[in-house]
């Protein structure tokens, strides 16, 4: 694995935690407008309207091993969101990993044919 991406800002705790015990570089993706260079941004549908994610646009290389870590996985547009993004950069999205999946809202459903891991599910 050489990159682990944190989804703002709990996955930021977990994601940082992972790449240390891999070895790998962490990546942040954030809110528009937080980014300090250049970044690409992917919008997502929420229940209440729309939200929008960004990634630097060098944050990840041509075929680096990528892993997605945040906190919860709910309706799965954020995680969507953030795989669209690693997917945009031309990265080898392997998998992405939650502390909690709520599996009432279905949020695997927006993630199909990748590799979804929740340590807890609900």
């Amino acid at each position: 694995m050489e990159r682990v991406v944190g989804i703002e800002s709990r996955g930021f705790i977990l994601g940082a935690a992972v790449a240390e015990r891999l070895g790998a570089g962490f990546i942040p993706i954030r809110k528009p407008g937080k980014l300090p260079a250049g970044a690409i941004r992917e919008s997502y549908a929420l229940e209440y309207g729309t939200d929008a994610l960004e990634i630097h646009l060098d944050a990840i290389k041509k075929g680096e091993r990528v892993l997605i870590v945040d906190d919860v996985l709910a309706t799965g547009g954020t995680a969507a969101a953030a795989a669209k993004l690693v997917s945009d950069l031309e990265g080898d999205l392997v998998g992405l990993v939650f502390l909690i999946e709520l599996t009432f809202l279905s949020g695997r459903a927006k993630l199909p044919g990748r590799a979804v891991h929740s340590v807890l599910q609900y």
